[in-house]
């Protein structure tokens, strides 16, 4: 059980929680950065921020199901942009905010960087995600 705290005495987050408290019992999944491939590792949207976001969270939510979780279970993300524009921030930002992740708002930390790891990439998110209950099953990866 995920519960979400947006505090009231701090300034409110457009779109995300303050907090996350996951309660023992729970299983989580560390999700590695999501980026703006697709299948055949081919870089989606050379140059635009939106379209690269937007296959970064269809990755990731292939990647939420594959482990049996899915973009509402999403407790924490960490956002990379690589810009310096506060502006290119906020698009990304934007279509962040309208995906599945707000439908619980999430914790999240949205950052600018100099560069990632494929040539080109704008973007890339990482999550952790709680992990729906499945009586006396085994991981998927296991």
């Amino acid at each position: 059980m995920v519960r979400r705290t947006t505090v009231p005495s701090l300034f409110p987050p457009p779109g995300y929680a303050h907090a996350a408290v996951v309660e023992t019992g729970s299983r989580l999944a560390f999700m590695a950065g999501s980026v703006p491939l697709d299948k055949d590792g081919t870089l989606v949207g050379p140059g635009d921020f939106v379209a690269q976001t937007e296959q970064v969270l269809a990755n990731l939510e292939t990647a939420l199901r594959a482990v049996g979780s899915d973009l509402g279970r999403v407790i924490s993300t960490d956002v990379y942009v690589v810009a310096s524009d506060p502006a290119d921030l906020s698009r990304v930002w934007d279509v962040v905010h309208a995906s599945g992740l707000t439908t619980a708002p999430h914790t999240s930390t949205l950052l600018g960087v100099a560069c990632l790891g494929y040539t080109g990439q704008l973007v890339e998110i990482t999550a952790v995600a709680e992990v729906a209950a499945i009586d006396g099953a085994t991981d998927p990866g296991e």
